[in-house]
């Protein structure tokens, strides 16, 4: 049955006359003559657009990018990345309404778009400030700490990630034309290393929108950003160790590019997310009635929506203790009759059409293979009632819901994902039962959990983890805030074992790392921190004859330093700083106990105390360019300091690092307290603001 309402639906979003679309390799728009693919509407079946790569030379492309591009890049510091990253956000962000526009002939609905369009330029946002807040102002980064290499510390050892030379290829799905190009665009650009992308053909129009905008901005380098669209040809053909490939999409197609002779031969970086079986588990003691179950059902039903359920995180398994099947069942077909499929330009649409009919197809056949062990439950494959649409021409479908009844004998149910909006109910009798389920699929991008039961989270969380990428715990606690089993953070990793590819996407700064390569320097205290512009113990640390709080950010050199005079702490000091703060701990108050106490002489100054005293040992009181402390990092108390030891402070400028504001720098310095045998009681890290030259020179004039 189908359903049509052609004067109420919108005009098409493109012109009479399909566009052919363009490549952008070497810095100059491609139009190709031959080879011309069809791109059709998912909602009437319309030719909305041409594709082709004919015509492409990829090896210069990756020449341009190797010798343009990648200096470009590296030529930059990471923030200096980062705000071209963030402008970039601004720019497309200012004009996502054309793209939201766009992407309804993909089947998007405006919700569909939140996650796609807002959630790339959302991520552009994230490693803009990423670079900003956690990766210095250079072009390599310092991991870790050091390693003593020697017993006289002249000889130490640390490790530094420094970008690639080659380039990445992104190859990408059609389920997210726009947040699949941009999460991982993102990482390598900040990185350092320049980018050809390549969308998947039947969203390419929309990629293609996205990358007219990117270079109308003008904000990236020449060379940082190429764009095929079409067949990729013999890219691959032309890279090396110090390329990557990162693709997304099917276990089949990332079999054949891991495997393409020149991957292996030259050790080329592979980073794969593929098809994924992920699964919801329902604890047994979301029972009907509780939260966690009605959170569970309203969750499966929006990860079978969103997208027409095609999302690689979609919850394919849904798994529930037997005791609860029937209720659970019944509330998920209760809610997808609610589902209104059709035109997603339509207000009142809340699924849109899958794809294209070729994927729709797919899903079909995928469902066909899985009623050999499940049945269906809800929803038929074959029919649907779009409002505004014709099952003839475009992709619709109506929701799908299976049940198994022995999941823990079946296998299709745990090998074949229907990429579209299908889900199978499976019962479990037992945690163990649960989380064996689950590992029959083999590897997931994320599995999610629903319980307020601290033991039953423990057992699924930790029993799940080792097949996930990521797994999300759902109660009541949470759920408001919660982003949801579906939605890949820029924050935390997107991958998963096994099936899903055994990659890694995003994390943080483990994303830009990937294009990065970790090299272990040995050699002198010295020789590290002049080449590292990182002070190390053992560097020299020369006495400034000015103190370095009357020096402005620009004028400080690493390795500065003063040394102060002592000052001998007493029993009255002791008492004064209990009496002052209220921290009477005994060991400072009472000397039998303090003595009976493994760690302590008998009794001992605070803590807090001795960072005190060392304070005021080297702070210059008079106002000057030092602008603010505003933390300490790595605070370590070494030693205890006893009523009587006399204690000095040495102070050492240990990093630089510029503000976001011109007016100011952040100022690292390594501060050692020492008692009078020269032994360190405390270490730490003084962060500080101080003010820049011209501000400097603004505020001594006023």
């Amino acid at each position: 049955m189908t359903a049509t309402t052609p004067a109420t639906t919108p005009a098409p979003t493109l012109a009479t006359t399909p566009p052919t679309l363009q490549s952008f390799v070497q810095d100059r728009w491609v139009t190709p003559a031959r080879g011309l693919a069809e791109i059709r509407s998912a909602i009437d079946g319309r030719v909305v657009a041409y594709a082709s790569s004919d015509g492409i030379d990829f090896g210069a492309a990756v020449r341009h990018a190797r010798a343009v591009g990648g200096p470009a890049l590296r030529a930059l510091t990471f923030h200096e990345r980062a705000d071209r990253l963030k402008a970039l956000a601004t720019f497309l962000s200012e004009r996502k309404e054309q793209l939201n526009a766009l992407s309804a002939d993909t089947g998007a609905t405006k919700r569909d778009n939140f996650f796609d369009i807002d959630g790339g330029i959302g991520t552009l946002y994230a490693y803009a400030s990423r670079g900003r807040r956690e990766l210095p102002a250079e072009r390599f980064v310092i991991e870790g700490d050091t390693e003593a290499l020697s017993r006289g510390g002249t000889f130490m050892g640390l490790h530094v990630m420094t970008p690639l030379n080659g380039v990445a290829v992104h190859i990408n799905a059609f389920n997210f034309p726009c947040w699949g190009m941009l999460e991982k665009l993102a990482p390598a650009i900040l990185a350092g290393v320049p980018v050809i992308t390549k969308p998947a053909t039947a969203t390419a129009y929309v990629a293609a929108a996205v990358v007219k905008l990117i270079v109308e901005a003008n904000l990236l380098p020449k060379g940082a950003l190429q764009f095929v669209c079409g067949s990729a040809g013999d890219l691959l053909d032309h890279l090396d160790g110090q390329d990557v490939v990162s693709f997304t999409g099917s276990a089949d197609t990332s079999d054949r590019l891991r495997n393409h002779p020149v991957i292996g031969r030259n050790a080329v970086r592979f980073i794969a997310e593929r098809d994924s079986l992920n699964a919801a588990v329902l604890g047994p003691d979301a029972v009907p009635g509780t939260p966690e179950l009605d959170l569970f059902v309203k969750e499966v039903v929006r990860e079978m929506t969103v997208k027409a359920g095609q999302k690689c995180t979609a919850i394919r398994r849904v798994v529930v203790p037997r005791a609860s099947q029937s209720a659970v069942t019944e509330a998920i077909k209760t809610q997808l009759e609610k589902i209104t499929v059709g035109d997603p330009r339509r207000e009142e649409v809340r699924m849109g059409p899958l794809a294209s009919l070729s994927q729709r197809a797919a899903v079909r056949e995928a469902v066909a293979d899985l009623i050999a062990e499940a049945e269906i439950v809800a929803g038929d494959p074959l029919v649907a009632a779009p409002i505004g649409g014709d099952m003839a021409t475009g992709a619709f479908m109506a929701p799908v819901l299976l049940a198994c009844a022995d999941p823990l004998a079946a296998r299709r149910v745990h090998t074949i994902e229907p990429f579209g909006p299908v889900a199978t109910v499976m019962p479990y009798d037992t945690l163990d039962d649960a989380v064996a389920i689950v590992a029959k699929g083999e590897g997931s991008l994320v599995a999610s959990v629903f319980t307020h039961d601290d033991q039953v989270a423990d057992a699924l969380v930790f029993g799940l983890a080792p097949f996930h990428g990521r797994v999300l715990i759902v109660d009541r606690d949470c759920a408001k805030e919660s982003t949801g089993h579906g939605s890949p953070l820029p924050g935390l990793v997107h991958g998963g074992p096994g099936r899903a590819g055994g990659g890694e996407e995003m994390g943080g700064l483990r994303g830009v790392f990937h294009y990065m390569q970790r090299t272990a320097l040995q050699g002198s205290p010295a020789r590290l921190a002049a080449l590292t512009r990182r002070w190390l113990k053992g560097a020299p640390a020369p006495v400034a004859e000015v103190h370095p709080f009357r020096r402005d950010y620009d004028a400080l050199t690493i390795g500065d330093s003063v040394e102060t005079d002592s000052r001998r702490i007493t029993i009255a000091d002791i008492e004064h700083f209990a009496d002052f703060t209220g921290d009477a701990f005994y060991a400072h108050m009472d000397e039998a106990a303090a003595k009976a106490n493994p760690f302590f002489p008998g009794r001992v100054a605070h803590g807090y105390l001795i960072l005190s005293f060392a304070a005021g040992l080297f702070v210059d009181p008079a106002p000057g360019p030092l602008l603010a402390n505003y933390g300490l990092d790595n605070l370590r108390f070494l030693k205890p300091v006893s009523p009587g030891d006399a204690i000095k402070v040495r102070l050492t400028v240990k990093e630089k690092r510029p503000a976001r504001k011109p007016e100011y720098g952040e100022v690292r310095w390594d501060v050692e307290v020492f008692n009078q045998d020269g032994e360190t009681v405390a270490r730490y890290d003084l962060l500080t603001m101080s003010a820049r030259r011209g501000a400097a020179s603004s505020a001594a004039a006023a």
